[in-house]
């Protein structure tokens, strides 16, 4: 089957790899589409950074560059391995895309199975990737999400991440969030908190993402940093208070320092965004408004409620799907528009038999 394969920092290669065996407990998936996150862009541009470098194979898969990239992925149960019952072939499901060890806790009981020692991703860290077309995964991270169209449910992974950071922020309803970014991950977190009756204003310098933020409701307020002071704007809207929470969703320098002067005292800044490099911090307004700062890292048993919030109509996905390529498209048509032309694009989806 063809699939792209992660060589190295700016290496990808579409290349024909072996079907993934179905082993007992697992469930054979065929790939309808997976989204190009933003996660594969730093690869592509700074890595390896998750992806486990050439003959340094991952302490859990086993597996070194080069890999099967891809995480964002949704398809259709072909195959169910012994022992999985209560899945049926046909299903339409996603995956939660986790590598971890097999003595890790991953019930519910347990809000810290994403930050386990050694803890990757599937198609970043081995075990195959949603940019192919099948994959074999452990029934653990397979979740059906119903009548969800499958283009749409290829978009629940990054919405998991938006809904997992309001989780780190401790917002609710009547809070005023600020984001800087609507890249695909500021959009779908906006989209969440305003599922959650937060008042949401956006900071980005693209029109079409401005535009996008507005068509599809995410955020009352959008701002262009360009023409616009945003503290101030901030400052105005909330009269004199600030934010009460912030999500930094760019990993631009800029966008932190904006989010420490508009956070309300005493507020919450939630990083997001992978940074490929060092970040700087002014600690002193850190400490003089007593600012919680706070990363946040993918998801954990956050798929549930994220499917239901597409199912339920809480959330629409469909706005954010942008294009939709064939696998052999995916560095001309999809890395390099999200690279060099971010503004022109929300969401690339591939299609891996196109």
């Amino acid at each position: 089957m063809k699939a792209a394969r992660y060589h190295d920092r700016g290496d990808i290669r579409i290349e024909e790899v072996p079907e993934p065996v179905v082993e007992p407990g697992t469930v054979g998936i065929e790939v309808a589409f997976c989204g190009i996150c933003g996660t594969d862009l730093h690869e592509y541009l700074d890595g390896p950074i998750f992806v486990p470098p050439h003959g340094h194979p991952h302490p859990i898969s086993g597996e070194a560059a080069p890999i099967t990239l891809g995480h964002e992925m949704s398809g259709t149960v072909y195959a169910l391995g012994e022992g999985v019952d209560d899945l049926a072939v046909g299903d339409s499901v996603v995956v939660e895309p986790y590598i971890v060890r097999d003595d890790v806790d991953t019930s519910d009981a347990n809000d810290s199975y994403h930050l386990s020692a050694d803890m990757n991703f599937i198609g970043l860290g081995g075990r195959g990737g949603g940019l192919s077309e099948r994959i074999v995964v452990q029934r653990r991270w397979v979740h059906p999400v119903g009548d969800l169209p499958l283009d749409e449910a290829a978009l629940i992974e990054p919405l998991a991440v938006g809904y997992h950071a309001f989780q780190r922020s401790g917002g609710s309803a009547g809070d005023v969030a600020l984001i800087t970014g609507a890249g695909p991950i500021g959009l779908l977190t906006a989209a969440v908190l305003r599922a959650e009756g937060i008042t949401v204003i956006i900071s980005e310098p693209s029109p079409l993402r401005r535009r996008k933020a507005l068509e599809t409701g995410v955020a009352q307020h959008v701002l262009d940093p360009t023409t616009q002071d945003v503290v101030a704007e901030v400052l105005a809207l909330t009269d004199g208070v600030g934010a009460d929470i912030s999500f930094e969703a760019t990993s631009v320098q800029p966008a932190l320092d904006t989010l420490v002067e508009a956070t309300r005292p005493r507020g919450v800044v939630v990083v997001v965004s992978i940074w490929g490099h060092r970040g700087e911090l002014d600690v002193q307004k850190l400490v003089l408004k007593e600012l919680d700062l706070r990363g946040t890292i993918a998801y954990v048993n956050s798929h549930p409620a994220t499917i239901a919030l597409a199912r339920e109509g809480k959330v629409d996905l469909k706005p954010f799907i942008t294009g939709v390529i064939g696998l052999d498209e995916l560095v001309d048509a999809g890395f390099d528009t999200l690279i060099h032309r971010n503004e022109t694009a929300v969401k690339i989806l591939v299609d891996p038999r196109r």
